[in-house]
């Protein structure tokens, strides 16, 4: 894959055919009651190869909807999602999602939860470890290869679980709120840590999160989608900051700050409504 990365950048992201599509893509849930909530209405969304894409909107807009889309988990009521072409069926191959919540298995060592992928494909137990403890290298844990997850902080939990996504060269990345337990300082470290790691091999990333001065940060174009029910695409914003990044620094940069005010604008009226409506759901309740 890195022996396209020069050809492949010379082209603008815009003008490449899309590593993710979705069009037109409606997504609709029976829930207990037995009514239908939609929580994805007329959805239009493209993120070319190597694009690093954020999506921000209030809470229950259908932003961790769209990742399970993406990645194969649910498919669409209506609409077409489409990955390097090819419309989505099944579990998506070449596809890493890292959760909100790790899924390191607490019964093994940290070696042995970064081997996992490259075991699972059937690589000899001696080259998916040498892989591993090179990736754990990659994100600052070596000499912890045989710690438990317990035995970490919840910074070092994050590492494993970034080394356990990218040691598999996923061309496509999809990242659900993945630093949002983490205090102020590990996350904007972890922030430019990621950005490092995605440099190496540059997947197509969609990075869900609810904090805007994050998205800027990190992404190439930060997608804001309207409040739910139906959420869709609402605005898109192109970042134009240069890389590489420094995520503790940029945010100091006259640009990131018009950036913010103008995304802000289109976002601030959809966290409004989303208010209105959990307040209003509050009062009925009661």
């Amino acid at each position: 894959m890195s022996g396209v990365l020069p050809r492949l950048f010379e082209t603008p992201l815009a003008d490449l055919e899309p590593a993710i599509e979705l069009r037109g893509v409606t997504k609709s849930f029976t829930t207990p009651s037995g009514s239908t909530y939609t929580a994805l209405k007329d959805l239009d969304l493209r993120v070319a190869p190597g694009e690093f894409c954020a999506i921000v909107g209030p809470t229950g807009c259908g932003k961790s909807t769209t990742l399970t889309l993406v990645s194969g988990l649910e498919q669409p009521t209506t609409g077409t999602v489409e990955v390097h072409g090819e419309v989505v069926t099944e579990i998506t191959p070449g596809v890493g999602f890292m959760f909100q919540t790790d899924a390191i298995l607490p019964w093994k060592t940290v070696l042995d939860n970064v081997a996992l992928g490259p075991r699972f494909r059937g690589t000899a137990r001696s080259i998916a470890e040498t892989a591993a403890k090179d990736w754990l290298r990659r994100v600052g844990l070596s000499g912890f290869e045989d710690r438990f997850p317990h035995q970490l902080s919840g910074g070092m939990r994050k590492r494993v679980a970034l080394a356990q996504s990218l040691i598999n060269e996923p061309a496509i990345l999809l990242m659900d709120e993945p630093f949002s337990a983490l205090d102020v300082q590990t996350r904007a470290i972890m922030s430019n840590e990621l950005l490092q790691l995605w440099d190496l091999t540059r997947p197509a990333v969609i990075f869900v999160t609810h904090d805007l001065e994050e998205a800027i940060a990190l992404a190439d174009k930060v997608v804001v989608m309207t409040a739910g029910p139906g959420g869709t695409v609402k605005d898109t914003f192109e970042i134009d900051l240069p890389r590489p990044r420094v995520v503790q620094e940029i945010r100091f940069e006259p640009r990131f700050v018009d950036l913010y005010q103008q995304i802000w604008e289109a976002l601030r009226s959809e966290v409004d409504i989303a208010y209105s409506q959990t307040t209003v759901a509050k009062e009925r309740v009661a």
